[in-house]
């Protein structure tokens, strides 16, 4: 009976967005008003962020029966938002939920559809490995038509939305699905792995792709530290973000988060947080030219700040890790061509050949255009 009636108060008083350009000198200001509601402000942030928007400043308040935030933002650019179309739209997807699109479908990472069957893959990263992943999909004749693809601390993940390369639409024999599990299976086992890869090939929910990949990367433990030994790299333990809590009496564990700034951090931190069972009550978020500043005031969903040292430690190393996983580093390629049948397999053999190992990937099909 609460349920029913929270929807009806809800339906009551749909959320009140408005869009300031007037209000701030550098940055395009939005306030989100609205009854309150589990989730609200990963909605909210997964709006901002589908629109490739940088978060400079947000306060977060949603104790109580509302919610209201306020978020300073600016285009991959740094300018203010001006057209008139993008604004509206931005509107009304905060004002009916982040899943609903309207319009602008372009903008926004593609939607997986019933048309594309969906590859989740988790397991040790090792160079050369998403060559031999495309390697597999091509022989297959799976045709990629979009894919993220992130490495975290010795371990990979990657989403990945294929067609059948005859048809152009999902694949739904049993049996191949069957043989295309198997096959990535055991591109990705290692004798000394401890952790067993997984597979899993599916029609494609309606989760966000970095959501998603969050929530892969969280159940495969990339939080907890190992040595990356033949992993070419270093660990510089001075380049990692700053993250410390403490408990105000009974009421909120405030958590400060310090780390370079980068488009879709918010998002990130808020994604773990809601994941791991965790609601902001307050909220601040300042970035400057480099470094990103947030602070936030929390309970677990049960309504307890933290209630131990474990407990403490893990969410921590968890948010070091949700920070981490999507920072850039090494050289970024950008490539747009006319899309074909095993270029994605091609284009990765040639980083393979020339000893280069790909951190993060994002691939994408457009009009019959790959990037």
């Amino acid at each position: 009976m609460d349920d029913e009636y929270a929807k009806l108060i809800r339906r009551m008083n749909p959320p009140r967005v408005v869009i300031d350009n007037d209000a701030s000198a550098d940055a395009t200001v939005i306030q989100v008003d609205s009854v309150n509601k589990p989730g609200i402000l990963l909605e909210v942030v997964q709006v901002l962020t589908d629109m490739n928007l940088t978060v400079r400043k947000a306060y977060i308040s949603s104790d109580g029966g509302w919610f209201m935030d306020v978020f300073n933002v600016v285009d991959q650019n740094g300018n203010k938002i001006r057209d008139k179309e993008v604004i509206d739209y931005i509107q009304t997807r905060l004002e009916n939920g982040a899943n609903y699109a309207p319009s602008l479908q372009e903008t926004v990472d593609a939607l997986p559809t019933e048309e594309h069957t969906s590859i989740e893959l988790t397991g040790t990263d090792r160079p050369g490995l998403l060559s031999e992943v495309c390697a597999v999909l091509a022989a297959l004749q799976c045709n990629v038509v979009n894919a993220e693809i992130w490495t975290h601390n010795t371990r990979a993940a990657a989403v990945v939305y294929v067609t059948d390369d005859s048809t152009g639409y999902a694949i739904t024999d049993p049996n191949r699905l069957s043989t295309i599990r198997e096959l990535l299976c055991n591109v990705l086992k290692r004798n000394n792995d401890v952790r067993m890869p997984k597979t899993t090939v599916s029609s494609p929910g309606v989760t966000n792709r970095g959501r998603r990949l969050h929530q892969i990367m969280l159940a495969d433990r990339d939080y907890e530290r190992v040595e990356r030994s033949g992993m070419g790299r270093v660990d510089d333990k001075s380049s990692r973000p700053h993250v410390s809590m403490v408990n105000i009496e009974r009421d909120y564990t405030v958590i400060t988060m310090r780390s370079k700034d980068r488009p879709k951090l918010l998002f990130d931190i808020v994604c773990t947080l809601t994941d791991m069972g965790y609601v902001v009550f307050h909220g601040m978020v300042s970035s400057g030219r480099t470094e990103a500043h947030q602070e936030f005031y929390i309970r677990h969903i049960d309504g307890r700040p933290i209630r131990s040292d474990a407990e403490r430690d893990r969410l921590i190393q968890c948010l070091e890790a949700a920070i981490e996983r999507r920072a850039s580093e090494g050289l970024e390629l950008e490539l747009c061509t006319e899309d074909r049948v095993g270029l994605l397999s091609d284009i990765t053999r040639v980083f393979r050949e020339n000893s280069l190992c790909i951190r993060r990937a994002e691939i994408s099909t457009i009009g019959g255009k790959a990037k």
